[in-house]
């Protein structure tokens, strides 16, 4: 039995809005799951509903086989990080840090070895006598961890716990948390609009939009195997570029450029969407440039080139398939000269088609996907 069960999750608020559709999703003990999603796709409701801030309107929420739906965020023991520090800004940071073992009447000698102990986890030791005025955004959010992971419960619950930081800030506190996910070993739900803190940190991931679930799984199965466009677009950076195209004689017209579903697809397949709208999809990093190398088995596209931006390690190629905007990924050496023409080429195997009306992924054939 898993440890987290949500079935047939449902929050309905008193003015009628349906924030969060049946939510169906089992944890086992000790995972690292994130909810991700856009603003308002009801991520942090679920999230509340788990701690008990928030009532759920319908379906069993069970920890470890019993029900919790009336226990209150103290009976459930959990720890929540949220997107506010949270801080009391008269007390220092070792008071922070003591304050819910106080309250709990923790002997003042084993709060003093358990401060001690987690401030050298997070890198607080000589910050102890300092007021979270006196700390940087990332040492504020060390101590609201901090606070979470002191008091040893076996859930932890992260809403957007990064959000204020900066970049740099935000790729040492990633790392930070997942190492003391490790450490502690308690199972962990943390809340994030930013995909790429999703796929670096989690072990499994909730993709939600507008309070339905859309795909669960790893990082590798979201980034390869997206069951719809929604997931497909949500995940990767740059996102996957998406060409619209009316399948005829089981090929799509894209601006000139040919594309023969047949090295792809079924038969069977193509039938059934024989004069219909299809969405051809493939990654920025996917594609390969024309040049000396060979490109067989791949499709091949012309397009004019509008924009680059050198990123250091590759180069994002803004270019134009005859007023399809399409954004590519290449190595650096490689990038194109502004207002130039090219070819690229995309691999078989790195093609997606979605059904236009569904935005569901259509299988095709001799591939994973």
């Amino acid at each position: 039995m898993a440890y987290l069960t949500l079935r047939g999750i449902n929050k309905i608020y008193p003015n009628g809005f349906h924030a969060v559709h049946d939510f169906n999703l089992e944890i086992e003990k000790g995972e690292f799951i994130v909810f991700v999603g856009s603003s308002g796709c009801g991520k942090s409701t679920t999230l509340r509903m788990i701690a008990g801030l928030e009532n759920i309107s319908k379906g069993d929420f069970l920890i470890d086989g019993v029900r919790a739906n009336e226990k209150g965020p103290r009976e459930r023991g959990v720890a929540m990080v949220f997107q506010s520090y949270a801080l009391y800004p008269h007390m220092s940071v070792y008071d922070n840090l003591a304050f819910g073992l106080t309250l709990q009447g923790v002997d003042e000698d084993v709060i003093e070895q358990k401060v001690k102990k987690t401030a050298g986890i997070l890198g607080l030791t000589d910050y102890l006598d300092r007021k979270p005025r006196a700390l940087s955004g990332g040492q504020r959010q060390r101590v609201a961890v901090g606070r979470a992971i002191i008091r040893k419960v076996d859930i932890f619950l992260m809403d957007e716990p990064l959000s204020n930081l900066d970049a740099k800030q935000r790729v040492t506190m990633r790392s930070e948390i997942t190492q003391i996910h490790r450490e502690t070993g308690a199972t962990t739900i943390y809340v994030t609009h930013d995909q790429t803190e999703a796929m670096t940190m989690a072990d499994r991931i909730v993709v939600m939009k507008e309070g339905y679930i859309q795909q669960v799984g790893t990082p590798y199965d979201l980034y390869f195997n997206p069951v719809n466009m929604f997931v497909a677009g949500f995940i990767g950076e740059p996102p996957m570029n998406f060409i619209h195209s009316t399948l005829k004689g089981g090929k799509l017209d894209i601006k000139g450029n040919v594309v023969d579903l047949g090295a792809i697809a079924d038969k069977d397949v193509l039938k059934k969407y024989e004069g219909k709208e299809l969405v051809l999809g493939f990654r920025p990093e996917a594609i390969r440039l024309a040049g000396s190398e060979d490109l067989e088995n791949a499709y091949k596209l012309s397009c004019a080139v509008e924009l680059t931006e050198l990123l250091g390690d590759n180069t994002n190629v803004y270019v134009d398939i005859h007023g399809i905007k399409t954004i590519l990924k290449v190595e650096p050496h490689e990038s194109p000269e502004i207002d130039t023409k090219l070819t690229f080429a995309i691999p078989y195997e790195n093609v997606y088609l979605f059904d236009k009306q569904t935005e569901k992924r259509i299988r095709l054939k001799g591939f994973a996907k």
